[in-house]
């Protein structure tokens, strides 16, 4: 059977759901998800193997038109590069909404790129007959060679986008093994899964310029390593699995870096209950996704204006 694969970057303007759409296209969370906006920071690769065709997601930062920062200006820079390499293009916007910041996203797409119109939150739509006309306005605006309206949250919808995708990937060799997801370390999603829970737990009050830097990440699975408590009985079993799994402890430690002593305030809340919230709500998911028992320590730090600084940008994983 000839094998197929591709790169499909998912890009749109923030808060539209790439995210969402990209975990579940994988079937796993690879990719962070918030209400603020600037949530995904890198260009995350994930992928799924379905039959002989390999589809190989490139999530993005949302296109950031209203900040001039450092940090803005190379996200927006992860945009544009990730629209250069790609086979396809999937440009995800709320079904029935297109404003400026959706306009400015579509000015990047590359002309002769085969691009797919994702109209996604389609049951967020309060007349469901408003979604032909605006999909021919759509048309106007752009030569999509298809729109394909869901909902990322259905997995009926999510199962129709990789039948539409395939024809748009080359006939060529795939890239990854066939049980690959992401190309990114447990080390980086340790840190995109603390930084979540950062964004989660302080809502509006903390600016998005705030970052998580993992200093340590260390594996122990000796004979050394403390053992696991069993379930009480008819209890759960732990989230890290069976005996070989209980001898795996996973050690990290995370640095979260903020720009002012007020903010740091915020981030440890009063008595430090939110940073203990904050820890203990990344542990737990960090235990279930890495199959392992999991020793999280925290710190906040004070870097005043890092979020405009082209070094710290580089020393902290920005491209």
């Amino acid at each position: 059977m000839t094998q197929r694969c591709g790169l499909i970057a998912i890009v749109g303007r923030p808060n539209v759901g790439k995210s969402t759409l990209l975990n579940a296209l994988v079937g796993q969370k690879i990719s962070i998800t918030s209400k603020k906006a600037q949530t995904t920071r890198h260009r995350i690769t994930g992928v799924r193997t379905v039959g002989a065709t390999q589809f190989v997601f490139v999530d993005t930062p949302g296109f950031q038109t209203t900040q001039t920062k450092a940090l803005n200006r190379t996200l927006n820079r992860t945009v544009t590069s990730a629209l250069a390499d790609v086979d396809v293009v999937l440009f995800v916007v709320e079904a029935g909404r297109f404003g400026l910041p959706d306009a400015k996203v579509l000015s990047l797409l590359p002309p002769g790129k085969p691009a797919l119109l994702i109209a996604n939150k389609l049951d967020a739509m309060p007349r469901r007959n408003d979604v032909l006309p605006w999909l021919r306005s759509m048309q106007e605006r752009h030569p999509f060679a298809e729109f394909v309206p869901m909902s990322a949250e259905r997995a009926a919808d999510v199962e129709r986008l990789f039948g539409i995708v395939e024809p748009y990937l080359p006939e060529q060799p795939w890239f990854y093994e066939e049980d690959a997801l992401t190309d990114r370390s447990d080390r980086f999603l340790a840190s995109e899964i603390v930084r979540e829970k950062l964004f989660r737990l302080t809502g509006d009050e903390l600016p998005y310029s705030c970052t998580v830097v993992v200093e340590k990440f260390e594996e122990d699975t000796g004979p050394q390593a403390p053992a696991v408590p069993s379930p009480p009985p008819g209890g759960a079993a732990p989230p890290w699995g069976g005996p070989a799994a209980a001898r795996r402890l996973v050690r990290i430690a995370a640095t979260i870096v903020v720009e002012r002593d007020a903010h740091k305030g915020m981030v440890i809340g009063e008595g430090g209950e939110r940073l203990k919230r904050i820890g203990s709500e990344a542990r737990q998911e960090l235990e279930r996704l890495l199959g392992a028992r999991v020793f999280l320590e925290l710190w906040v730090k004070v870097r005043s204006g890092w979020a405009d600084d082209e070094s710290h940008l580089r020393s902290y994983g920005y491209e």
